[in-house]
């Protein structure tokens, strides 16, 4: 034991450590240990002053490895000091055997096929080279990255208080100050944190680890967009009108513009039939690794359309005249159209609204490689809201997000939607992230008649942000371009998947999302908590951790939406869709605290016009 031949039990032990907790928990962690196959063991070290970034380094790798499959570890320096650790002190003899038993348990985590970070001072060389050759011993890929903060910047930072106490003279043998640090003379990687943000220092150990073969490439190239690059559309445009063509339906272009901005990467297109068979029975694209996709995404044709197009090596899609993608190599297999609803609604009514619009398309579906040859422009004022996963993904940078909760919805947001928004930022900020960003992203595709219509949705979101009940500062409201299928738990699985593909981590899920009342019985077609319980089992979401929606009410006493208590049952009034619409359609306002009076106001509006019009 690096000449202790005892342990002394009269240590100094210190008071200036402060449990850090892990972003990711244990069952999120148990759900994806050894689902990515191939042996990942190996330790990254990260070595650095106090206040360098080395804590929040490793919890941002550590959360974005398991959230794709990769079983990781942290192991942070002040927890270990409250367990394993905790009979040694901060003397040089002390510092060193601190070190010995962190290489060794690193050792263990790696030789258990973990990929374990640690975030350690360890500021002397010889205890770093120390724990290479404990790793080099046992054949385990051992990674030093230096974690470059200038003592100026460190200080400046202090989070702890310490480099203060340590100038008062409270703290003896502090690193930096009154103890020197050994910066590595050959790190496999330095990391400038005075200069970059913790994405873009996340960024480059993973570009470590993939040179390395410990992490697979394509956990860093999520989003597959299908446009016609820009040196190449004209020749695509000249090509495209040589094309014969398949005219396409409003509904069909709206799904082109799902697969075209990369919402269901990693389709190339329109699904072929093995594709739609995997996703059809599995819920799942199986070839490459299982992912989650639930839905079939289809290009319904005629028959004639069949019989004139099938053999042909490219069509041109067409909408209202315009060329709008090519579609290479197209696949022609029959739509079972029956079997489809089945499966994927779980019923076959034809009161359905999108099962209606199912049985009235084409018999037969055609897949292929999707060419888009200009972004998808509705022209309706609204396009500025339609942000591309990638674009999203660029805001969240800008916006230094350090996590970001995705909410979906299709109709008018109310005080009981907000008090979850906001419930789920202060949880967030309790598990110590810094800066959550909130996603407001409504549906923006097909809906059936009776919903509110997008146009006057976004009026009413907007009016929630002016009034201050969400964050203006901290919240993105985006159109999320997807058709609205009613499918329940199979659909909210692919929404929740495609918050994902945009940079989402939490995604709230509320009561019978993606349901309706049975056209013919009126009874809601999917048990309302089936959604919530899916996503929470669901292959696939690692990326995505589950916020259940709490139900809210009326709360009046307090004249506020609450979360609801059953012990405190006569204190709540639930006002349901159909009382909320009846008074907005009578220009009654609803109680006090139930929704912003300026969001209100719009919602009596919509409703008026349609009065209006009849």
């Amino acid at each position: 034991m690096s000449g202790v031949k005892k342990l002394r039990t009269d240590l100094n032990r210190s008071t200036n450590v402060v449990y850090q907790a892990h972003h990711v928990s244990r069952s999120k962690r148990g759900q994806v240990v050894g689902t990515r196959g191939g042996f990942r063991g190996c330790t990254i070290w990260l070595t650095g002053l106090s206040g360098a970034g080395k804590t929040t380094i490793s919890f941002a790798l550590e959360e974005f490895l398991v959230s794709h499959a990769i079983p990781c570890y942290s192991l942070d320096g002040d927890n270990i000091r409250h367990g394993l650790n905790k009979n040694l002190g901060f003397s040089a003899v002390d510092r060193e055997e601190n070190i010995r038993r962190i290489a060794e348990v690193a050792k263990l985590f790696a030789d258990a096929g973990l990929v374990c970070v640690t975030s350690f001072i360890s500021p002397f060389g010889k205890d770093r080279d120390e724990a290479r050759k404990i790793h080099a011993s046992a054949g385990l890929p051992f990674f030093e990255v230096f974690i470059h903060a200038s003592l100026a910047v460190c200080e400046k930072r202090d989070v702890k208080g310490l480099y203060k106490k340590a100038r008062a003279g409270e703290i003896k043998g502090f690193t930096g100050i009154d103890s020197d640090y050994e910066r590595p003379e050959a790190p496999d990687l330095v990391l400038k944190t005075g200069e970059l943000s913790v994405n873009e220092c996340l960024h480059q150990v993973l570009e470590l680890l993939k040179e390395q073969n410990i992490v697979p490439g394509e956990i860093m190239e999520e989003v597959n967009e299908l446009f016609v690059m820009e040196n190449k559309l004209n020749l695509a445009v000249a090509d495209a009108k040589t094309l014969p063509t398949i005219s396409i339906t409003k509904l069909d272009l709206q799904w082109v513009q799902v697969l075209s901005e990369g919402w269901a990467s990693p389709l190339k297109g329109f699904m072929r039939e093995r594709e739609f068979l995997q996703v059809l029975h599995f819920g799942n694209l199986l070839d490459g690794g299982a992912i989650n996709l639930s839905v079939p995404i289809v290009l319904p044709v005629s028959n004639e359309t069949k019989r004139e197009l099938d053999g042909c090596a490219a069509v041109a899609l067409e909408y209202q005249g315009s060329r709008v993608a090519i579609l290479r190599n197209p696949e022609f297999y029959q739509h079972r159209k029956e079997e489809r609803c089945a499966r994927q609604w779980g019923t076959t009514c034809p009161q359905h609204p999108y099962i209606k619009m199912v049985m009235e398309g084409g018999d037969w579906l055609v897949g292929g490689d999707l060419e888009v040859l200009e972004r998808i422009q509705w022209n309706d004022g609204l396009d500025q809201y339609r942000l591309t996963p990638q674009e999203l993904k660029q805001k969240f940078k800008d916006m230094k997000a350090d996590a970001v909760f995705a909410f979906q919805l299709r109709n008018p947001v109310h005080n009981g939607h907000a008090l979850l928004m906001q419930d789920t930022k202060r949880r967030l900020l309790e598990r110590g992230y810094k800066n959550p960003v909130l996603l407001l992203h409504p549906l923006g595709g097909w809906t059936k008649d009776d919903d509110v219509p997008l146009d006057w949705r976004m009026k009413q979101h907007a009016a929630v942000l002016e009034e201050g009940v969400l964050e203006p500062a901290s919240t993105i409201v985006a159109i999320f371009p997807s058709p609205m299928m009613y499918a329940g738990p199979t659909e909210v699985q692919w929404h929740c998947r495609a918050r994902m593909i945009a940079g989402a981590n939490f995604y709230i899920v509320g009561r019978d999302p993606a349901g309706m009342p049975h056209p013919e019985t009126k009874q809601d077609l999917y048990e309302p908590t089936h959604g919530a319980k899916v996503l929470t089992m669901a292959p696939g979401l690692t990326s995505v951790e589950i916020i259940p929606f709490r139900v809210a009410a009326y709360n009046k006493i307090k004249k506020a939406m609450d979360f609801y208590e059953a012990e405190r049952h006569a204190e709540f009034e639930f006002i349901s869709g159909t009382k909320m619409r009846n008074m907005a359609r009578s220009g009654e306002n609803p109680p006090d605290g139930f929704m912003a009076p300026k969001a209100w106001k719009v919602l009596v509006e919509y409703y008026t016009s349609l009065q209006k019009d009849k």
